[in-house]
């Protein structure tokens, strides 16, 4: 204590050296217990800020990739809603192929750039006579096998896969495998 804070102090008391010490010593204290506890405070206000921050961070990374996902996803279905148009055309020009149509001129060099760019698309023909029945892919509307090992027989309507989903099933009929021959 100085010689001002003793004269203010109560009479009382009498005042000794050890104890103008301990004053001191907790005057000293309590100044830096405040600016301790406002370097706690501060030190916590930073790690919650930090923690927000972080999470700020994560929340827009993974809005970035949703969104990204979702756009993928946006133009996987705009390419199957357009194939899925355009099916009816497909089913034609296999038809025109089988009768004998797209063997040669103008009508034949549409259908196999159709059929290039759709293939480039990653859309897949399936359902040939002889392959294994499946009933994920295929939707028989005969069977004329006893279902041991089921094979397609004929096929009505092929199916239509992109990528890996299947955008129509096959209209198959299913038979037995023909047996083969001994030797």
């Amino acid at each position: 204590m100085t010689s001002e804070n003793v004269e203010d102090a109560n009479v009382d008391e009498p005042v000794t050296v050890d104890d103008t010490e301990q004053a001191d010593a907790a005057a000293d204290t309590a100044a830096a217990q405040p600016a301790g506890d406002e370097a706690s405070t501060a030190d916590a206000q930073v790690a919650e800020l930090t923690d927000a921050l972080q999470r700020e961070r994560a929340q827009f990374a993974n809005f970035r990739r949703r969104s990204a996902e979702e756009q993928l996803q946006a133009v996987d279905r705009g390419k199957q809603v357009l194939v899925e148009k355009l099916l009816p055309i497909l089913d034609d020009l296999d038809r025109a192929r089988d009768h004998g149509d797209l063997v040669e001129g103008p009508l034949k060099a549409l259908a196999d750039k159709l059929g290039d760019v759709l293939t480039s698309e990653k859309l897949v023909k399936f359902a040939e006579p002889g392959e294994v029945f499946d009933p994920e892919l295929h939707e028989a509307i005969q069977n004329d096998g006893s279902g041991d090992t089921p094979v397609i027989g004929n096929v009505f309507r092929v199916g239509y896969r992109l990528g890996d989903k299947v955008i129509r099933h096959a209209m198959v009929t299913v038979t037995d495998p023909v047996p083969a021959p001994e030797q």
